[in-house]
């Protein structure tokens, strides 16, 4: 059985058990989530949906602009996700992403910092350090001169995406708490959520295998801004 398949069945499990008051208002279009163990285990099958679905991506912004757009996280607008450049972000690369881009220590490697945003909510934060030899001109120029989003800005590399590393920064439920009895919330207070759920690392290669850029993203509270479904 895969996790969303027991996630799904523990969801319908419980659902009798958590009453009306472990759902938000059907019209709340962003409101805190109520401290329960069913909020606490839909909270769990969403990080975990989201994750899985950007791993499986090609590109992060594209996995986002769906997401925003599944949960009106636009309100009325478009659903995409833009970036905005944070200026004067500097982060030199390390001997070991050098390695791992393939360059060698006299290589220019540009970095980048953006805040990745859908509507008014914060999504991402993104590190990018990419190698600008391995780019094409206008390529460059949309990275230096625009608040592109870079999986957007080389999205004709046709490229893929190897994460060599995921971190979970938030567990709504304890440690095997599929192992113990239902455990026992605030209830009617709100849960507490903090600002970074995960994160994930990843170089992202040309069609060649060629390796032009490493990513970090950290994925931030607001993409859980949507009212919870009624009863």
């Amino acid at each position: 059985m895969t996790m969303a398949h027991a996630i799904g069945r523990t969801l319908l499990a419980v659902a009798a058990l958590a009453g009306p008051a472990a759902f938000l208002p059907a019209q709340a279009e962003t409101a805190a989530w109520p401290d329960t163990f069913l909020a606490r285990l839909e909270a769990t099958a969403l990080v975990q949906t989201l994750n899985g679905e950007i791993l499986a991506a090609s590109s992060a912004t594209l996995a986002l602009d769906k997401w925003c757009g599944d949960h009106r996280l636009a309100g009325t607008g478009e659903a995409k996700v833009v970036a905005h450049l944070i200026p004067g972000a500097k982060e030199q690369a390390t001997p070991e992403q050098r390695q791992r881009l393939g360059v060698g220590p006299d290589e220019p490697i540009r970095y980048r910092r953006v805040e990745l945003v859908c509507g008014d909510h914060l999504l991402s934060v993104a590190d990018n350090w990419y190698v600008p030899s391995r780019l094409t001109p206008e390529m460059n120029h949309l990275l230096e001169t625009t608040d592109t989003p870079f999986g957007r800005a080389v999205l004709a590399l046709n490229f893929t995406r190897r994460t060599f590393a995921a971190t979970v920064l938030w567990r709504p439920l304890p440690d095997a708490w599929e192992t113990r009895p239902v455990p026992r919330f605030a209830g009617g207070a709100s849960m507490p959520i903090p600002q970074a759920l995960f994160e994930h690392r990843a170089v992202l290669y040309t069609k060649d295998g060629l390796a032009f850029s490493e990513v970090r993203e950290t994925y931030q509270r607001p993409l859980l801004d949507f009212p919870l479904p009624g009863p």
